[in-house]
């Protein structure tokens, strides 16, 4: 079916873009908060940026999609980068509860520090600060609590979400 003459799917890939302009301001929040704020990332929250990253992506890839095929696809992977995002702010947030868990400079920062992206986009993804570092909440939460209610909130509407169905005619 042609997606100039279906409004459903026009509807349907206008709200895959909106998802990929959401998590971009979310993308640049972040980077207000490291640039302007000086709250440098600990490697859980670079983690969390690649979550946003990719669902942004997958956005961009429902939102020029003309089938339904490959809107459904681009739904599923944003769902899965919705709940890698979730995973990596719930342990920031069981890491900053628990000063004796550590996250800092082991494997993950290894991990992280290695992706070529940090290397190609420093500024972005490369780990600067420490997982248990406090940094002032916002109208009581924490970063990673903001984070993990951004990425639940994404990945609810992407589970909860109904395509309509195209009309025949016949």
């Amino acid at each position: 079916m042609n997606a100039q003459l279906d409004p459903a799917l026009r509807r349907e890939r206008l709200l895959y873009l909106l998802l990929t302009v959401v998590c971009l301001a979310l993308l640049g929040g972040a980077l207000y908060f490291q640039y302007v704020r000086h709250e440098d990332p600990c490697p859980l929250c670079i983690l969390t940026r690649y979550a946003l990253v990719l669902i942004a992506i997958f956005g961009l890839v429902g939102a020029i999609s003309r089938h339904r095929t490959g809107i459904q696809v681009a739904r599923v992977l944003a769902a899965l980068s919705a709940i890698g995002g979730m995973a990596a702010s719930g342990y920031l947030i069981y890491v900053q509860a628990n000063p004796l868990v550590s996250c800092g400079y082991d494997v993950v920062e290894a991990f992280v520090d290695a992706l070529p992206t940090s290397r190609l986009l420093p500024q972005v993804f490369q780990v600067q600060g420490m997982c248990q570092t406090m940094y002032p909440p916002i109208l009581g939460l924490t970063l990673p609590m903001w984070s993990l209610a951004a990425f639940v909130v994404i990945f609810l509407s992407l589970a909860l979400h109904r395509p309509p169905r195209a009309v025949s005619l016949r």
